[in-house]
């Protein structure tokens, strides 16, 4: 019995320190990507944030901040297109090392603070989402009242579910989809009555092109929201982008892209000043 013993407490004794060298052995998310030279970004696509120019290269105010960032950090940045409703599997599983797409503070539809999943650098953009309705409707949309039991989509796991799901008074009457875009098509042919998407994708593809005949409804306005990029709980490489995004809203970087992409009204000045 006693000889027993001791082979279970060695054994117990082996397990315990490989553990502990495993643990010590880790790097932390800044030492990885430092070796590694890059560090990826998850995306959507949909502009003005990140999306395909027409010769097919990826551009944006997201897209071109993340490369000056990376730069700042003598690094490169790389980009995945992922399923928005999968970002926090796809951030913890470390297939990306940083949600980078308009990624809002605020809940996610199932009332939970996304603070509980990330840790967010500084706030760089404000943004709120805004409801769309086809633009022949919008006289008769014209209440927030009048989308009680409406047939709503929303990009899944994004803050316009939860908007959708408040107006529409129901989460059975709202539809979500793996973009924006594509909950946006679904309006446009005809098969919801609203959708709810952040402002400023919006502003720069409703009423255009695919999206014609759609329109910005203001009969409901919800509550501003800000930008800012979702990094794993208890990264380091957070104040390592948070360095970089201080240090291109001093040197006028951030204001350039701004202007470039007509967000210049919507940038937070001074980031990071009173830290």
């Amino acid at each position: 019995m006693k000889r027993f013993t001791r082979i279970t407490a060695l054994v117990l004794a082996v397990l315990m320190a490989a553990f502990v060298f495993a643990a010590c052995g880790k790097k932390s998310d800044w030492a990885t990507v430092e070796e590694k030279g890059y560090f990826v970004c998850g995306i959507t696509v949909y502009a003005p944030m990140n999306y395909f120019d027409d010769d097919g290269n990826l551009t944006g105010f997201d897209t071109e901040f993340a490369t000056a960032v990376a730069e700042k950090l003598g690094l490169e940045a790389k980009f995945q297109v992922i399923s928005w409703p999968n970002k926090y599997m796809e951030l913890n599983s470390g297939a990306i090392d940083l949600i980078w797409n308009g990624f809002t503070y605020g809940n996610e539809s199932d009332g939970k603070s996304r603070t509980e999943y990330v840790d967010f650098t500084y706030a760089y953009l404000e943004n709120r989402q805004v409801v769309i309705t086809k633009a022949d409707r919008v006289a008769e949309l014209n209440t927030a009242e009048a989308f009680a039991g409406k047939k709503a989509v929303a990009e899944g796991g994004s803050s316009g579910e939860g908007v959708a799901v408040e107006l529409s008074g129901a989460e059975e009457n709202v539809t979500t989809f793996t973009s924006q875009s594509a909950a946006l098509m679904e309006l446009v042919a005809g098969n919801a009555d609203f959708a709810v998407i952040d402002y400023q994708m919006a502003k720069a593809m409703v009423g255009t092109g695919d999206y014609a005949v759609l329109a910005i409804n203001e009969a409901v306005q919800p509550e501003s929201e800000v930008y800012a990029i979702g990094a794993r709980k208890g990264s380091d490489l957070t104040a390592k982008i948070n360095e970089a995004i201080k240090a291109l809203s001093e040197d006028g970087t951030l204001a350039e892209l701004a202007e470039k992409y007509d967000l210049t009204n919507d940038l937070i000045p001074n980031i990071g000043a009173e830290a």
